[in-house]
């Protein structure tokens, strides 16, 4: 249990320190304002760390930050040592977060449900009952219940 909290506080602190050195200490421009680290996993051991990040724009923009955060990897690991004081600094593993891909899909479903939904309603506002209003049977309406009784 303690090493998941040592793990889970170290990739607090990776997070951190990526976000901050990105926003200010490296001067790419492919790693502009439009990159946003979202979340970050360490392994048990504290060797590996997967960082996840997203790209505000188009696939070219996407591309393009990949290849700076590999290009960056070794500055941004070596201020991470600096930052964590760990014996062994973990490796960076930048992968681009499914996230919004996954979230504009859903928004996209939602979307058509509303439609689809829209259609049924308009469609049913000036419709009647295909029989009665109320078609259940109700003990003394019918006139063959007395039949029934006999």
């Amino acid at each position: 249990m303690a090493d998941n909290a040592r793990a889970k506080r170290l990739a607090d602190l990776i997070r951190e320190v990526v976000a901050q050195k990105l926003q200010r200490g490296i001067k790419d421009p492919r790693l502009g304002s439009h990159v946003t680290i979202t979340d970050t996993r360490v392994t048990g051991d504290l060797r590996e760390a997967t960082v996840f990040y997203t790209v505000y724009g188009d696939e070219e923009e996407r591309t393009a930050a990949a290849a700076g955060l590999e290009s960056a990897k070794g500055v941004l690991r070596s201020e991470v040592g600096r930052a964590a004081g760990v014996k062994f600094t973990p490796t960076l593993t930048f992968v681009a977060d499914a996230l919004p891909d996954t979230a504009r899909t859903i928004e996209d479903l939602l979307d058509k449900a509303r439609a689809s939904d829209a259609k049924v309603r308009e469609a049913s506002a000036g419709a009647d009952y295909a029989g009665e209003a109320d078609p259940y049977k109700k003990p003394g309406d019918d006139e063959t219940d007395g039949d029934a009784a006999e």
